[in-house]
């Protein structure tokens, strides 16, 4: 009698858990407009201040606000979430002249059209990218091929984005960017090539990954943390290299389900 009980009491619990209704997450991975040139990859800048990627940057912004999301993420450090918030109630048009970067080209300008009182800046800084230790490593190690493989990855990388920036819209770029194939590319180099970075007692490739995936994952904790149950949809916007990881994560969480942005512009 107890395990029929029991038997009803988990089926119970799971049919409750499967009927739960999921969130929906507009997750945005994207180039940085302004280009500062802080990661690896160096990428050539592309114009978003043109008329033509203005009005694009305007679709986008008024597909988004049909989305209706409750609340935005952002790449900006979570500890400054006040400074956040004072950016937030500068004059918008004149941001939107002036700053180049992603933060306000498309996520201020959705937020505005949203009529949201602020952005939430989630976007975790405390860990290190220690690129010129595991090529240090690698040399040390006789990992010539490895290194070899890395640069030649790099360049092609950087060519093949280039050529896009070349000859892509904005709208057309930003989609480009949220492909299984360039989700796949940035999630790979770290497993394929940066992991194996070291000598057998030197795990300077997988500490590199590891403190890469506990930047992602500590950006996720704080999204859970900051999505209230009134919360039926959010939208992340964030480098295609983030975007890719928390990819990772929603696919496991029973709370989200991804929307594609591709679907929004629609």
């Amino acid at each position: 009698m107890q395990k029929i009980i029991l038997l009803l009491v988990l089926t119970t619990l799971n049919l409750t858990f499967s009927q739960t209704k999921k969130k929906q997450i507009l997750l945005i991975g994207t180039f940085h407009f302004q280009n500062p040139g802080l990661d690896v990859a160096q990428i050539n800048a592309f114009n978003v201040m043109s008329d033509k990627s203005q009005k694009e940057l305007e679709n986008i912004a008024n597909k988004i606000k049909k989305f209706g999301p409750d609340k935005i993420f952002v790449e900006w450090n979570y500890q400054k979430q006040d400074k956040l918030d004072q950016f937030y109630s500068k004059n918008t048009d004149s941001l939107l002249q002036k700053k180049v970067d992603e933060i306000t080209q498309l996520a201020l300008r959705a937020a505005k059209k949203l009529g949201h009182t602020k952005l939430f800046a989630i976007d975790y800084k405390n860990t290190v990218f220690p690129y010129d230790s595991l090529v240090k490593g690698m040399t040390a190690a006789g990992q010539l091929d490895l290194i070899t493989k890395d640069e030649e990855d790099m360049k092609q990388f950087e060519a093949n984005q280039n050529k896009k920036i070349a000859k892509f819209s904005l709208t057309e770029l930003i989609l480009d960017f949220n492909t299984k194939v360039s989700n796949e590319q940035n999630i790979g180099w770290y497993i394929e090539t940066a992991l194996k970075g070291g000598k057998t007692d030197n795990f300077v490739g997988a500490f590199l990954v590891s403190e890469w995936y506990k930047r992602n994952l500590y950006m996720y904790a704080l999204i859970k943390k900051l999505t209230e149950s009134k919360d039926d949809k959010v939208m992340v916007l964030l480098g295609a290299g983030h975007a890719a990881m928390l990819r990772e994560f929603i696919a496991h969480d029973p709370t989200f389900e991804i929307v594609e942005l591709a679907t929004v512009l629609k």
